[in-house]
């Protein structure tokens, strides 16, 4: 297994080391990384992976869940974005088979977060299917959680307390609101209308500014998010399934320490590739509030061709 090990102050000097990831794992000293937030392999049959019954999947990441707790600081958290597991068209969910798994160690669920973008698939013998989880776990009751970085603006800045003490005074926050756990993510800092104010994350489709060669590679804004609100500058953070580094990007371009590990290396070294570009700001990213183009009613592309009329 390829092992990524990096400090963005150290650039370009990178270590591979041919390790599994379980006994990587286990040279990290107890209570060091303040997040852990990946995607694994969802048993799909995708070419990194081999699919296996859906027990033995589950299995199979209990003793690295454990490392995953042994390594967690006391404040810290385990964000795990999934999605589902299909066989002969049946839907397994995956979040619901990796929640006591979870449980068992000792982790607190805070929230179940639902992802939703707007492509991908379409299905012919059930909805095609349009969002995924993260499940958001804490180690004890004492985490961080800065709301304040990841705030949006209020539907109704202006509203205010209509009785009791606070009569008349407004009741929103002044920096916005709680953007809750559905993350259809479009907000647009720049933009003043309150109607459009969901944060719309894109899947890494063709046109996605940031597509690269991995099948299913999850958005920089994505981790970028969960990174902002649950750690602090120089923190350290860990995938164990990185890809091509996605949230190894999202965390230096904020100041925080990456570490990542990933077993196939074409990925690694597209992964490193993109923290050079990083560095010498040439890196192509979807910034965190860029608004979500959608066609207008005069577009061609947004009108019925003519030969279905």
């Amino acid at each position: 297994m390829t092992q990524l090990l990096l400090d963005f102050n150290i650039l370009p000097e990178y270590k591979y080391e041919c390790i599994d990831a379980l006994d990587f794992c286990r040279k990290i000293p107890d209570e060091t990384v303040k997040l852990i937030i990946t995607s694994p392999p969802y048993n799909i049959g995708k070419s990194y992976e081999t699919k296996i019954n859906i027990q033995d999947y589950i299995k199979n990441f209990e003793s690295m869940i454990s490392e995953f707790v042994r390594i967690l600081s006391n404040d810290g958290s385990i964000c795990w974005q999934t999605g589902n597991f299909v066989e002969d068209g049946e839907i397994y969910p995956l979040d619901i088979y990796f929640y006591p798994v979870f449980k068992k160690y000792g982790l607190k669920l805070r929230n179940r977060i639902i992802w939703h973008f707007g492509h991908g698939l379409h299905c012919t013998k059930r909805f095609s299917g349009r969002y995924e989880n993260i499940l958001w776990f804490t180690k004890s009751d004492e985490y961080t959680f800065n709301l304040d970085d990841v705030r949006i603006p209020s539907k109704y800045p202006g509203k205010k307390y209509f009785k009791g003490a606070k009569k008349g005074t407004f009741s929103g926050n002044p920096k916005g609101k709680n953007p809750e756990d559905v993350w259809e993510m479009t907000l647009n800092r720049l933009y003043e209308d309150w109607d459009d104010l969901i944060w719309e994350i894109p899947n890494v489709k063709n046109n996605h500014p940031e597509k690269l060669a991995h099948p299913c590679q999850y958005p920089v804004e994505l981790a970028e998010r969960c990174i902002l609100a649950l750690t602090n500058e120089n923190d350290i953070v860990y995938d164990p399934f990185v890809g091509v580094g996605s949230t190894l990007v999202a965390a230096l371009k904020n100041n925080r320490k990456a570490w990542g590990s990933e077993r196939e290396k074409n990925f690694v070294d597209i992964g490193l590739e993109r923290l050079q570009k990083l560095r010498e700001g040439t890196l192509s990213t979807r910034p965190i509030y860029q608004k979500i183009w959608t066609p207008s009613a005069n577009d061609s592309i947004a009108q019925k061709p003519s030969e279905w009329k």
